[in-house]
């Protein structure tokens, strides 16, 4: 595989990206990811109580990945998330490679992290905000459709609509995310203009992610249809189906506002599902790619399977879409 922008920025062998699932991304999954020649991705939250402190635990995952790797690494800070100013103080003052913020104004940050000696990427869900990141001086943008776990940008823009017109609009390198967990993505973001590719629910079913075994299985045993969009008054989003997304969508379909949404949940719903497995009470965030998850796999052989994948789609296709033995390549095969 030849080296894109994105893995010379990154100093990363594959331009592969872990998600930073907001209680899942620990230094354990990050440093495998990383040691694979792609790059780990540290969630604050990672592990943590429930109500425990944002800043302290991330500070110790920090600590545990430079145990495990000498590999460089990313850190995940939404910028909306309650001590954003203060997590953001944590990864300059750690000398973090790498920081991949998102949901808030690039601006407010973007140039104090690069003055640390990190590389910026930005978040994106729209043409508008990937503009936005780019004059904030970005080094990079994650262009996310709407096929991605967890939160989602307002306009649901669906990454292969979305991802060539940000192409076209910016000339930073792209990574693309949301509904990719196999090569067959891969090979396709990178024709419509990604640079790199990001995946979340496919390193969940890992043997390194904490993640709960029950709700790893819900994962496998999802079929295509088994992802939903709530919250969307609140923000939208994707879970699988379970009881807690029925009520929500029920609230909505009675008319129940942004803050009545966030009553109903309170605090700690999407922990409850990830760490403790509680998928009737839980809110199981997870990817629209899930029904392409079979298998729970080191994250190592994810690495490999999407490298190996990515340079034996792309032979076929230059090759004029004829296997080795015999049979034209599916036209959707590639």
């Amino acid at each position: 595989m030849k080296g894109t922008r994105i893995s010379e920025l990154l100093s990363i062998t594959y331009p592969l990206l872990q998600g930073g699932m907001l209680w899942l991304a620990d230094a354990t999954l990050a440093a495998a990811v990383s040691n694979a020649g792609g790059l780990g991705v540290i969630s604050p939250l990672a592990g943590m109580e429930r109500h425990g402190d944002r800043v302290k635990n991330l500070e110790i995952q920090l600590s545990r990945i430079r145990e495990l790797t000498s590999r460089p690494f990313g850190v995940n800070v939404p910028l909306d998330l309650p001590q954003h100013g203060e997590l953001v103080d944590a990864v300059v003052r750690a000398n973090v490679p790498v920081v991949i913020t998102a949901a808030g104004n690039p601006r407010h940050f973007t140039e104090f992290l690069q003055q640390g000696g990190a590389r910026v990427l930005h978040v994106v869900s729209s043409v508008r905000q990937a503009g936005n990141a780019a004059s904030a001086g970005a080094d990079a943008i994650v262009v996310e459709g709407v096929e991605a776990g967890g939160h989602n940008g307002p306009d649901e823009l669906p990454l292969f609509a979305l991802l060539p017109q940000v192409a076209d609009a910016v000339s930073l390198p792209l990574v693309a995310a949301g509904g990719i967990a196999d090569a067959r993505g891969w090979v396709a973001a990178r024709a419509l203009g990604a640079e790199g590719v990001q995946l979340g629910t496919r390193f969940i079913a890992t043997r390194e992610c904490l993640a709960h075994p029950a709700f790893k299985r819900a994962i496998l045993e999802a079929k295509d249809t088994d992802t939903v969009v709530t919250c969307r008054p609140l923000v939208p989003t994707r879970t699988l189906k379970t009881e807690l997304s029925r009520q929500l969508l029920e609230l909505e379909r009675a008319g129940a506002s942004g803050q009545a949404l966030q009553e109903f949940l309170g605090y700690g719903r999407a922990r409850s599902a990830q760490l403790d497995g509680d998928l009737a009470d839980g809110e199981a965030h997870c990817g629209a790619a899930a029904g392409l998850i079979k298998d729970i796999l080191p994250a190592a052989e994810v690495v490999r399977q999407m490298v190996q994948g990515y340079e034996e789609i792309r032979k076929r296709i230059l090759d004029g879409g004829v296997d080795r033995d015999g049979p034209r390549l599916r036209d959707d095969a590639a």
